[in-house]
């Protein structure tokens, strides 16, 4: 058996492993020996804050036993069976998720993770549907897989082109901030610029055809990108142009899902019911990987007599399920939801607090525990710390400053991404900010003017 000391965790991981989303020679990963509540610790004894719940998932903190513990007996009694089988954690999680979708999505489809669960929504669209087009916004990130990838509007898309899955539509979001509609009218009310957004899209399906778009996809909030929350009005609007137009409105909720922004999917802050709806991450809080498709009924009641072609081996795996049952037991037990909605104005006050203290801030965006620091140059013409799919040395030096100081956060572009576990209390999110508060004096040094 092979058996490394915690001092070679890195030296090993370089030598064997192919990291994601890097050039390979530039890796340099924090090397990870425990992780208990908000915190984690490198092989270094080096305590971190985790101000992005790892990659926007770890919702109810590390090391929670009662998960761990789900998963140690599920192991122990059946740890695995075919998806053409069932189990006893398959039922129960069907029934509880059930109970906390919105509105008749009571049919769930499992995967492994978000990618699959998206490329899964698009194939029941277009089979249910008949109809072959999928709309996305450009500031949105769905997955790594083929199919995700095509729907994904950022950068990370471009490098895979030409050979994605065809039939894929881009739409402008609604970023006020950055609205390409508003440059030069910034003040127009909420109102004036939902509508307009709203009507760029419809214009989009006209020219489209209605007839031939299967279905519209987008981050309820724009996650990675840049916290993006829509304006009001404007997913009441879009679920109202897909029934005008017979067009199946497909939510993301990967990040956004299980208590992220105060309520326990996005979609709810808005009484806004998806023909399908997506969710990973939160599902297990990662203890487990684990994704899933809900479904309306009557989406799913069209495949009693049709053959849905796709499947996975590790469909409904059976410790992935344990997980998930134990996660939202965990959440609602302890009341992890009402405390994203408490700590979320906390957080936001944070938040403004920076903004008013810092040059570089030019703007910040949350709901709930999920939120973005957008930095700039020169707050009157916005010009960006970074830019658009790229990095600055400012950017580079505040990362590396957290870092240093033990804040462990996701800093893209031009934007600090502060997304901690929903278990967080005042003083740990006080911890954070005095740290970010710090780092942004670096930014602050290239404002102009």
């Amino acid at each position: 058996m092979i058996t490394i000391p915690d001092s070679e965790i890195l030296s090993q991981s370089l030598e064997h492993s192919f990291w994601t989303w890097s050039a390979q020679g530039s890796v340099s990963p924090i090397p990870v020996t425990r992780a208990k509540g908000v915190y984690f610790w490198d092989a270094d004894g080096k305590r971190y804050l985790d101000f992005n719940s790892m990659l926007m998932c770890v919702n109810i903190g590390h090391g929670d036993e009662r998960v761990i513990d789900a998963i140690a007996e599920q192991a122990r009694q059946l740890p695995y069976v075919a998806p053409s089988l069932t189990s006893k954690p398959r039922a129960i999680l069907g029934k509880m998720l059930a109970e906390i979708t919105p509105g008749n999505l009571n049919r769930f489809f499992f995967t492994l993770g978000g990618a699959e669960a998206n490329e899964n929504a698009i194939k029941i669209a277009r089979a249910y549907t008949g109809k072959h087009k999928i709309m996305a916004r450009y500031r949105s990130y769905h997955g790594a897989t083929a199919g995700a990838m095509s729907l994904t509007g950022d950068p990370r898309r471009l490098a895979w082109e030409p050979n994605l899955m065809t039939g894929v539509v881009h739409f402008l979001d609604p970023f006020r901030y950055r609205s390409t509609f508003h440059r030069l009218n910034p003040d127009i009310s909420e109102a004036e610029f939902t509508n307009d957004y709203l009507n760029h899209l419809e214009e989009m399906i006209i020219y489209e055809g209605p007839e031939t778009i299967a279905g519209i996809i987008l981050e309820t909030v724009t996650g990675t990108n840049g916290i993006i929350i829509p304006p009001e009005g404007y997913l009441q609007g879009v679920r109202d142009l897909c029934d005008k137009h017979d067009i199946l409105l497909i939510c993301d909720e990967v990040m956004s899902g299980f208590g992220r922004t105060g309520e326990w999917f996005a979609v709810d802050n808005w009484d806004v019911v998806p023909d399908l709806m997506t969710m990973a991450k939160g599902l297990t809080s990662a203890y487990a990987p684990l994704g899933a498709v809900a479904m309306k009924e009557e989406i799913a009641e069209y495949f009693n007599d049709r053959v849905f072609y796709g499947g996975l081996t590790y469909n409904s795996h059976p410790i992935s399920m344990a997980a998930a049952i134990a996660t939202i037991n965990v959440m609602k037990e302890d009341g992890i939801v009402e405390n994203t909605k408490k700590m979320g104005t906390v957080l936001r006050q944070h938040l403004n607090d920076l903004g008013e203290q810092h040059a570089s801030v030019g703007e910040v965006r949350s709901i709930g525990l999920f939120s973005a620091i957008e930095l700039v140059k020169d707050r009157q013409t916005r010009e960006p710390m970074a830019p658009y799919n790229g990095t600055s040395p400012e950017m580079i030096d505040l990362r590396q400053y957290l870092l240093d100081k033990g804040i462990y956060t996701f800093v893209h572009w031009n934007v600090i991404l502060v997304n901690p576990p929903l278990i967080i209390n005042e003083d740990q999110l006080a911890e954070g900010f005095k740290v970010i508060d710090e780092a942004l004096a670096i930014t602050d040094r290239a404002v102009v003017g």
